[in-house]
């Protein structure tokens, strides 16, 4: 799409917004991790950071700094965050079985992510300042096989959580994180603008669920 909305600046300006709230409300989960040692904050709260480095990094592909190395640790950030974030939503569950299996499921899937990127010629992929550009077939089955449980989790574990609860804020945490883990498949070459629309509201409704 022509215009403002496909310009560097544009994208670079929208990206640096959501990094500084996404590294806010990173640093306050990080905070509440500290003050009360529950293991849910730990791990939301290095999804947030790895979201946070996620935008940071498209913030420079937005002003033309790209390499390979950094588009390896991009798509790789993207994976792991949606774990990160389902494993801490698997550690309210108290099942000790469920976090072992989860955990090495995780571990297992960020490898295989790793390996497939490291193995693979990603090129540039980057298209009207955005990533965007054809992965793959490997990089497309390994990152679907660790965020695509992941969010099933993260969906399945809030709704229960808001069952019992009967909390607004959680009904807020849900759609945050729908939004926030499925954000890089919400927009297209012609309108990339749409995926930082999708990060600013999935970032917005995570601050108005955890405040």
């Amino acid at each position: 799409m022509p215009g403002i909305f496909a310009g560097s600046y544009f994208v670079a300006g929208s990206a640096v917004l959501i990094l500084i709230l996404t590294a806010a409300l990173a640093l306050l989960i990080t905070r509440r991790y500290a003050s009360s040692r529950q293991p849910q904050y730990a791990f939301w709260g290095v999804g947030l950071w790895l979201f946070a480095f996620g935008v940071l990094l498209e913030a420079l592909f937005a002003m033309g700094v790209y390499d390979t190395a950094m588009a390896v640790a991009y798509f790789l950030s993207v994976a792991l965050l949606v774990e990160f974030l389902a494993m801490g939503s698997v550690s309210m569950t108290k099942s000790r079985k469920a976090e072992y299996a989860y955990a090495v499921y995780s571990a297992l899937a960020g490898v295989a992510v790793l390996y497939s990127l490291i193995s693979s010629r990603l090129g540039d992929v980057i298209v009207n300042h955005v990533v965007f550009g054809v992965l793959p077939l490997s990089v497309v089955v390994s990152s679907s096989a660790a965020t695509f449980p992941a969010a099933v989790i993260l969906i399945a574990l809030a709704v229960r959580s808001y069952i019992k609860r009967k909390s607004s804020k959680m009904l807020s945490i849900i759609a945050g994180v729908v939004v926030v883990s499925v954000a890089g498949t919400l927009y297209i070459a012609e309108f990339p603008a749409f995926l930082y629309y999708s990060e600013f509201i999935g970032i917005l409704l995570l601050w108005l669920g955890f405040i």
